[in-house]
């Protein structure tokens, strides 16, 4: 059960609109690298994590990434609020407009909706973790591109704090790569899922084992 808190982590004031601007940053909430996914991923991956740090830890990031989509969409909407028919015609805004006007909806830069065929969730804690490094390595990617082509510094100063939370995000994922690495025996990283496999009994020595 969640509390919810009815405000952006990081305030969004936009005080032009852009359209152009917003069909870009539109991938960071439906895009392969983007919000949406991210949260679905590792709040789906905690059900698995066998150990309750592991847990924990993606519970709070996946929540984080729920608000870190809510300002992605208050980006968008405040950037696309109020505009003239010909300002969405003049601009790569005007096929988003026709089928969803302004509202808004989760695709990538170029119209793709999102999939979630983008992420995984496999239930190997080692797997799945260095699937999130890597997914926030490719949104700090993505923020960073954006910002090479986003000039208005109220747009800016939204990305900036977002690329750091990917930042942290990573940190803490690499945290938890070791706490699991720590877990398991280290010359059996890869032949045992924690979250399934269950450890047989070891024979006493000199007994034979024959156990099922």
């Amino acid at each position: 059960m969640w509390t919810y808190e009815k405000k952006l982590e990081y305030p969004v004031k936009i005080k032009t609109a852009n359209p152009n601007m917003a069909k870009l940053i539109i991938s960071q909430l439906g895009g392969p690298d983007g919000e949406m996914g991210a949260a679905t991923r590792y709040l789906s991956q905690r059900y698995s994590a066998p150990w309750a740090q592991v847990k924990g830890t993606l519970t709070d990031i996946g929540t984080e990434e729920m608000g870190h989509a809510e300002m992605i969409c208050a980006i968008i909407h405040q950037l696309t609020r109020n505009l003239t028919p010909e300002q969405i015609k003049n601009s790569s805004f005007a096929a988003y407009y026709t089928d969803h006007t302004t509202g808004l909806y989760p695709v990538d830069a170029n119209g793709v909706p999102f999939s979630a065929s983008t992420l995984q969730s496999t239930g190997d804690t080692v797997t799945d973790l260095n699937e999130d490094l890597a997914a926030e390595q490719k949104a700090r990617t993505t923020y960073e591109n954006l910002l090479r082509l986003v000039d208005d510094p109220d747009v800016r100063d939204v990305l900036k704090f977002l690329r750091e939370r990917e930042v942290v995000h990573y940190q803490r994922f690499g945290e938890l790569l070791r706490i699991a690495q720590d877990n398991l025996d280290s010359n059996n990283f890869y032949a045992f899922n924690p979250s399934f496999d269950v450890r047989r009994p070891q024979p006493r020595k000199g007994t034979p084992y024959t156990g099922a």
